[in-house]
């Protein structure tokens, strides 16, 4: 059986995080868009199986709050006026209803007849997209070399949690479903891989951050510093290649910081 409604609860401490923040930095927008989109497949799949009430809610609740998460990132991040994100929000809802009405009147009466395979192929794109979702994070990781901001740790755990147990439902069945356990497993390797990047980085930057913390100040303090006086920091964030070409032509150099901070910092 396939992953037909992820939980739209775990979602609510991400949104909850991006408002006190006031920033999205890391939380990629395409992953919140793609997870909406995936309800559109989800609410098809519960509706046209005539789930009962609840589970056909789910999915439409877990779609309206990864819009709203969208968005958050559209004024956040991407610094749009709020009535304009919110109005996009609540298009793309509009249109995404309009799309699954349509499917479900077209599917549902296929599925009564006893053609199970649309409505089969529409759980698995749904699966699908949810899987996809989890890899622009990665884009973010990479940025940072492994370092992982933005993400809420209770929203990615219980997401997690979701996908593990799901397998562990999968794996006591009479019958493994190799389909959705493979969906599962992808899931919990993507989201898995995420914790361990972070992990890792923090392991990694044990000793800068203790210094940093004794002087009183941040990783992002330090980082700054370095930045601002054009030295190189070996865990600054990759930037691309215009942006390095705009800081070498414009980074003043400072002796003041002198070089044995970083050499030091490049030898941790």
């Amino acid at each position: 059986m396939l992953r037909t409604h992820p939980p739209s609860s775990q979602l609510v401490p991400q949104i909850w995080t991006n408002w006190r923040k006031k920033k999205t930095d890391g939380l990629p927008g395409v992953m919140m868009f793609l997870w909406a989109l995936c309800g559109i497949p989800f609410g098809v799949y519960a509706i046209a199986q005539n789930f009962n009430i609840p589970l056909q809610v789910q999915p439409h609740a877990f779609m309206g709050l990864c819009l709203v998460s969208w968005a958050q990132t559209l004024v956040y991040h991407n610094k749009w006026e709020a009535w304009k994100a919110s109005t996009l929000g609540v298009a793309s809802a509009v249109v995404f209803a309009g799309v699954e009405v349509a499917l479900v009147l077209t599917l549902r009466p296929l599925y009564d007849q006893g053609k199970e395979i649309p409505i089969f192929v529409v759980g698995v794109i749904a699966a699908i997209l949810l899987a996809v979702g989890l890899l622009p994070p990665y884009r973010e990781i990479w940025k940072r070399k492994g370092r992982v901001i933005g993400i809420n740790w209770v929203f990615l755990s219980m997401d997690w949690s979701g996908a593990f147990f799901s397998l562990l439902a999968l794996v006591v069945q009479n019958t493994f479903d190799v389909l959705g356990g493979a969906l599962y497993i992808i899931c919990c390797f993507l989201e898995l891989g995420i914790f361990t990047s972070h992990v890792v980085w923090l392991i990694r930057t044990r000793k800068l951050r203790k210094a940093a913390k004794a002087e009183g100040k941040t990783f992002d303090d330090i980082a700054a510093e370095y930045e601002a006086h054009g030295i190189p920091f070996k865990f600054a964030e990759r930037k691309s290649c215009k942006e390095r070409k705009a800081e070498e032509e414009t980074a003043p150099t400072d002796p003041e910081l002198g070089p044995s901070r970083a050499d030091k910092v490049e030898t941790q």
